[in-house]
């Protein structure tokens, strides 16, 4: 039994669990459609994979060392964040408390490519331009390389691991919603979740953005 291994997908678990603003986007998204929630969390996996491919190349540790260019990756992810943010507050504004909210059920047969390469598109790009996961997984990777072991293998392993927990969690989070979605996307209720998260998201982003220049 891998002490270690099982440690690490605890704590892993709790990473990924932990809401967000990938937990924030794809339960948004998820209230507009079961196509649109399951592929912003495909897109959120998406971004884990490209943060844990960058940890197990090193380049992160470039990343870490320069930081002009980490709080350019900062200012990025924060301005598109942020971006979310206004723009679910505004649609929350351009609806009145009675309108209908604005989402769909999934209808066999109808298109849906422009949808899902959308809410694909915003999942990765909330994930991708975290600039603080980077930092996480080169510091959290490493601890659970057993002494004497080759680093490579094992830290692909412990990446793999991270995504496959992503790829778990997030679409279940999208399914649930989906599933409480007569109640949840009631005009009012969906008013208060989209409102909530236009909040949560322009709060995140405000944080990122003006993080770096204050210092």
């Amino acid at each position: 039994m891998d002490a270690q291994l099982i440690a690490f997908t605890g704590v892993a678990a709790g990473m990924v669990a932990l809401p967000g603003a990938d937990f924030t986007v794809v339960v948004r998204n998820a209230l507009a459609s079961r196509t649109a929630g399951l592929a912003t969390a495909l897109g959120v996996a998406g971004g884990l994979l490209v943060h844990t491919a960058l940890a197990v190349a090193g380049l992160a540790a470039v990343l870490v060392t320069m930081p002009v260019l980490f709080r350019t990756v900062q200012l990025l992810g924060g301005a598109y964040v942020l971006h979310l943010g206004i723009s679910a507050l505004c649609a929350v504004r351009r609806r009145g408390p009675e309108d209908g909210d604005g989402t769909s059920e999934d209808v066999p047969g109808r298109p849906v490519p422009k949808e899902f390469g959308r809410a694909l598109r915003q999942g990765f790009l909330t994930n991708a331009l975290n600039p603080k996961a980077p930092v996480l997984f080169l510091s959290l990777l490493p601890q659970f390389v057993p002494h004497g072991q080759p680093p490579l293998p094992r830290t692909l392993l412990l990446a793999a691991l991270v995504v496959v927990l992503a790829l778990i969690w997030f679409p279940a989070v999208a399914l649930l919603v989906d599933r409480l979605g007569r109640w949840l996307r009631r005009p009012r209720t969906a008013r208060a979740i989209e409102g909530g998260s236009g909040v949560a998201l322009t709060g995140l982003g405000l944080a990122l953005v003006t993080g770096p220049l204050l210092r």
